[in-house]
C-alpha cells in the first residue's frame, strides 16, 4: 500500500509536536481523551438536526485499554467517527482541526462546547508511541477505515472492519530508555492518576478494566485477582452545580479530594459569571499555613480548566501575591490558549478573571472580619504577614485594597484590632496613630518609650513582626491620621514639664556634648528626655529608619549596613542624672564610664547586641570597685 506523505509544513510541525510544544509526555492522554469527548459531543449536535441519528448519553463513553503483552495502549470512543475523507483531512494535515471546523458549522447549545481548537493534540501521542493506528467508523456509514503512521515519513489509509460507530486510537509504545520509562503508560495506577489529574471532569465516563483483589468465594483468607470495568472520572464538576444543591460538607470534601490542604478551610467562595467572560470558580481561604508557605519552593496559583480539562495545575496570574494563600480552581470557556493548551496566551480575558477574583476575595475577607471575628483572627494569625507584605510590596500600589484587612495588637484592648477600630476610639486631641515595635508583646510593654504615650491615655499598636513597620511606612496614614512611633524624636504633643526639660538641657549643654563625644559617633545626639518617667535612659530616633528597621535590614545579606539615627535620651528626674552631673563636675573618667554603661543599657532595652561585651563587663567591674 502506498504511503502518503505529510505536507512539508506538517512534517516540521510534527517534529515540533514531539520535541518542543509539550513539556510533559503524560499530556498525550489528556489530548486523546479530549478529542474523544469532542467526538461524542459532535454526534449530539448532529442528532439535533439529523432524524436518522439518536443520542442516548448513557451509551456513549471513552474506554482506555492497556495491553502489556503487546505494549499497546488503546483509547476508544463511541462518538461520531470519521469517514475516509475526514481521516485524510483531520489526520493527514497537521493543525487541521476537525473540532474547530465543526464548531463553526454548528450552533452551540445546552452549554456544550468542543474542547479541541488547533488539531494538533492527536500528534502528541508520537511523544510516547513509535506507531499510531486509528480505526474509525462514521455514524450512519457502513464502512470503517484504518489510518496508520510511524511518524514524519507519512501515513496510510485503508478500509477495515469495525463494530459500531466511533474511533479506536492504538498506540504502539516506544521502547524504554535510560531516561524514559514508557511502560508506565501501561500501568493501571498511572493511567488512573493521569485521568484523575487532567480529565476528571470530562462529561462522559472514561472506563477501564481495573484489577481488583478479592476474597475467593467460600474462602476466609484466600484471595484472587479479578478484572472489573470501572469509571475513572467524576464527570460532573462541583463548580457546575447550583450552589443550592451543595452543602458545606460538599465543598470541604472537594477541598480534601483536590489536596488543597489538610486543614478545614475557613471559607469557600463559589463564583459563577456569565458576562463578557464566562467562568466558574471555587476558591478556599485556608485556616492553617502550609509548612512550605514562606519558602522558595511554594508555588502560588489556582488550577485552571478549559471546559473541564485541566490546563495548568498552578496558574499564578490568577492571584496577586498578597492573596497567594488562596486555593482552588477556575474553569472558563473563553480563554485563549496556546497551541499545546498547556499555557495561556496572556489576554484580556485572563486579566479580567484575575481582577474579578481579587475583588471577590477582598470582599469575602472583609465580610469574614465583620461577621465571624474569631475565624478571621485565626486566618490572620496564619496569613496576616502576607497581607502586610502586600501593603509594602510594589511601592504601596495595593495599600488601599488591604489596609482595612490589617490587624495589630492593642495596648488598650489587649487583643488584635483593626486600624478603623483604633481611629474610631481616638480622643479629639490625639493627632497620630501611635505604635511601638519589638520582638514580643511582653518586651514592648516594658519599653520605657511607651510610658508618656500611655500616661496621656493614648492607645498604642504593638508591632511584633519584622514586616509591620515597613508596611506602615508605606501606608503613611489611615483616614488622614499619620502613624507615629513612640520612639520618634517628636511625639506630637506638649508635656507639662517640657519647659523644665528644655531648661535642664540648656543648663547641661556641656555635659550632653561630652557624652556625645565619649560615644564617638555611636549616637547622633544626647539630650534630656521629656518622655521618660521611671526609666533612666532610652533610645529615640531621628529620621525614617527606626531601630527595629535597622535590625531587619542588618540581618539581610544585602543590608548595606543601614543604621538608625539613634538619640540617647536621659531622664533628668532620675537619680542617675544627678550622678552624671556630679561625675562630669569632678571626675570626667567616671562620667565616661557612666555614659558607656547608659549607652549599653539602652542597647539592651532595645534588644540590640552589646558591641563589646568584654569592655561592658570591665565597666561594670570598675563601677562596683
Amino acid at each position: 500500500m502506498a504511503v502518503k506523505e505529510f505536507k512539508a509544513e506538517s512534517k516540521r510541525l510534527l517534529d515540533m509536536m514531539i520535541h518542543s510544544i509539550y513539556t510533559q509526555k503524560e499530556i498525550f492522554l489528556r489530548e486523546l481523551i479530549s478529542n474523544a469527548s469532542d467526538a461524542i459531543d459532535k454526534i449530539y449536535y448532529k442528532a439535533l438536526t439529523d432524524e436518522n441519528l439518536t443520542f442516548d448519553k448513557d451509551s456513549y463513553y471513552i474506554k482506555i485499554t492497556p495491553d502489556k503483552e503487546n505494549r499497546t495502549l488503546t483509547v476508544s470512543d463511541t462518538g461520531i467517527g470519521m469517514t475516509e475523507t475526514e481521516l485524510e483531512e483531520n489526520l493527514g494535515t497537521i493543525a487541521q482541526s476537525g473540532s474547530l471546523a465543526f464548531k463553526h458549522d454548528n450552533e452551540m447549545k445546552d452549554g456544550y462546547d468542543l474542547i479541541g481548537q488547533f488539531g494538533v493534540g492527536f500528534y502528541s501521542a508520537f511523544m510516547v508511541a513509535d506507531e499510531i493506528t486509528v480505526i474509525s467508523k462514521a455514524a450512519g456509514s457502513d464502512q470503517a477505515y484504518k489510518w496508520q503512521s510511524k511518524g514524519a515519513e507519512g501515513y496510510t489509509i485503508e478500509p477495515c472492519e469495525k463494530n459500531g460507530n466511533g474511533t479506536d486510537i492504538i498506540l504502539k509504545l516506544k521502547e524504554n530508555t535510560e531516561d524514559e520509562d514508557y511502560d508506565q503508560y501501561l500501568e493501571e495506577y498511572r493511567l488512573r492518576a493521569i485521568v484523575k489529574k487532567y480529565s476528571d471532569f470530562i462529561r462522559y465516563p472514561i472506563k477501564m478494566d481495573v484489577t481488583e483483589r478479592r476474597l475467593k468465594e467460600g474462602s476466609d483468607d484466600e484471595y484472587e485477582e479479578v478484572k472489573e470495568e470501572q469509571t475513572l472520572n467524576s464527570m460532573v464538576p462541583i463548580w457546575r452545580k447550583n450552589k443550592s444543591e451543595l452543602t458545606d460538607e460538599d465543598y470541604e470534601q472537594f477541598y480534601m479530594e483536590k489536596h488543597y490542604g489538610f486543614d478545614k478551610p475557613v471559607k469557600h467562595i463559589h463564583i459563577k459569571v456569565d458576562g463578557t467572560v464566562r467562568y466558574n470558580a471555587i476558591l478556599y481561604i485556608p485556616e492553617k499555613i502550609p509548612f512550605d508557605y514562606y519558602t522558595p519552593e511554594y508555588e502560588k496559583g489556582l488550577e485552571l480548566y478549559a471546559n473541564g480539562v485541566l490546563i495548568m495545575e498552578k496558574c499564578p496570574d490568577l492571584l496577586p501575591d498578597y492573596f497567594s494563600f488562596v486555593k482552588g480552581m477556575v474553569d472558563s470557556e473563553d480563554l485563549s490558549l496556546n497551541i499545546s493548551r498547556e499555557m495561556l496566551q496572556h489576554d484580556r480575558q485572563l486579566k479580567l478573571i484575575a481582577k474579578n477574583i481579587k475583588n471577590k476575595i477582598k470582599r469575602e475577607l472583609a465580610n469574614l472580619l465583620k461577621e465571624n471575628r474569631e475565624q478571621y483572627e485565626a486566618f490572620f494569625k496564619s496569613f496576616g504577614r502576607q497581607l502586610k507584605f502586600g501593603v509594602y510590596n510594589e511601592f504601596g500600589a495595593h495599600k488601599e485594597d488591604l489596609q482595612d484587612l490589617l490587624m495589630f495588637y492593642s495596648s488598650k484592648e489587649k487583643k488584635l484590632v483593626t486600624l478603623d477600630e483604633y481611629v474610631s476610639r481616638m480622643p479629639e486631641d490625639q493627632k497620630y496613630i501611635y505604635y511601638a515595635t519589638g520582638e514580643s508583646i511582653d518586651r514592648i510593654e516594658k519599653l520605657p518609650q511607651t510610658e508618656l504615650v500611655l500616661d496621656k491615655g493614648y492607645e498604642i499598636l504593638y508591632f511584633t513582626e519584622d514586616i509591620d513597620e515597613f508596611a506602615i511606612k508605606m501606608l503613611m496614614n489611615y483616614k488622614e491620621k499619620e502613624f507615629r512611633s513612640v520612639s520618634s524624636g517628636d511625639l506630637g504633643f506638649e508635656t507639662e514639664d517640657k519647659k523644665e526639660t528644655d531648661a535642664e538641657e540648656k543648663e547641661n549643654k556641656e555635659l550632653f556634648a561630652f557624652m556625645k563625644e565619649t560615644l564617638d559617633g555611636k549616637v547622633k545626639n544626647v539630650r534630656a528626655s521629656h518622655r521618660l518617667k521611671s526609666h533612666p535612659v532610652c533610645f529615640t530616633t531621628d529620621g525614617e529608619v527606626s531601630i527595629e528597621m535597622e535590625k531587619v535590614l542588618s540581618a539581610m545579606p544585602n543590608g548595606q549596613n543601614v543604621k538608625a539615627d539613634k538619640v540617647l535620651e536621659i531622664n533628668i528626674h532620675h537619680d542617675v542624672f544627678n550622678a552624671l552631673k556630679e561625675a562630669f563636675a569632678h571626675d570626667k573618667d567616671k562620667c565616661k564610664l557612666y555614659t558607656n554603661l547608659l549607652y549599653n543599657q539602652a542597647r539592651l532595652i532595645e534588644g540590640l547586641e552589646i558591641e563589646d561585651p568584654v569592655a561592658f563587663s570591665n565597666d561594670i567591674c570598675k563601677m562596683m570597685a
